[in-house]
């Protein structure tokens, strides 16, 4: 018997399988947990984001998978409603949601365009908020249920090459407290995983990433990056009942990089890992 076994949520953001909700959901189904997914609206005649998607859940047992546009209200209803027709109710749902436009996210941060911090706060930061209240207004959470979404460090100090992204993900962790707050009369516990960098589609888009990875590998406690593996780990923990007490909180899985207040004595005179 495992630690998801009769418990029901949803994951959305799975884009292949180096994606982080990918990682946790592995761990979600190895212990037992019946999950419902999205993906991304497909144009065309050609389902290329569903079959990318329907490949790696289908096999696990994935109890549906829906398109999902997280601006539009709509698709988040229809998710809540098939979520409720599927389940009745939920013990967890899984926010893995970035994206800024590539001219906004690359350029400096005072560059960022208008409409492009628009769109990249409204998919990153305000959809966690939208997606909570869609569930919320569907009364679909159980008394127990867990909320997960994915930051960085960047939300909290300046990581050059993050830029724009940083402002989001700093809105999105105070998004988190205030969900916490509210939802927790109900029993709702919300949470947020600071991962170290992995290779991501998302991250990919980052500037300065292969430096990034240099610098965890030589400035991190343990000297190294983390994986995926590790992050899908962690994101099980809290969203499993081990976690029962814990909410309000951004958990670091970074190998201890975001506690270094200074580079460490052997700084520079060793190769990185990588």
């Amino acid at each position: 018997m495992g630690l998801f076994t009769g418990k029901k949520g949803l994951v959305l953001g799975i884009a292949n399988d180096r994606s982080i909700a990918w990682a946790i959901t592995e761990y979600l189904h190895r212990e037992g947990a019946e999950i419902g997914f999205t993906h991304l609206p497909d144009t065309g005649d050609r389902p290329k984001n569903q079959n990318k998607v329907a490949k790696l859940v289908e096999p696990i047992g994935a109890k549906f998978l829906v398109p999902c546009d997280v601006c539009n209200d709509e698709h988040l209803a229809a998710v809540m409603d098939k979520a409720a027709e599927t389940f009745g109710k939920i013990d967890f749902l899984v926010h893995s949601i970035a994206f800024a436009p590539p001219e906004d996210l690359t350029g400096p941060t005072w560059a960022c365009s208008r409409n492009g911090f628009k769109l990249a706060m409204e998919i990153s930061a305000y959809s966690l908020l939208a997606l909570a209240g869609a569930a919320k207004k569907k009364d679909i959470f159980s008394k127990e249920a867990s909320v997960l979404t994915l930051s960085y460090f960047g939300g909290e100090e300046v990581i050059p090459g993050y830029n724009i992204m940083g402002l989001c993900k700093a809105a999105l962790e105070c998004g988190v407290r205030y969900l916490a707050s509210e939802l927790g009369p109900d029993g709702v516990r919300v949470n947020a995983i600071s991962a170290g960098p992995v290779r991501t589609i998302s991250a990919m888009g980052v500037g300065d990433f292969k430096q990034m990875l240099d610098l965890y590998d030589a400035v991190a406690p343990m000297r190294r990056n983390i994986t995926a593996d590790e992050v899908g780990k962690a994101g099980m923990f809290l969203l499993s009942d081990l976690a029962s007490g814990i909410t309000a909180e951004v958990l670091h899985v970074d190998c201890g990089f975001s506690k270094m207040g200074a580079p460490p004595a052997d700084f520079g005179t060793k190769p990185a890992a990588g």
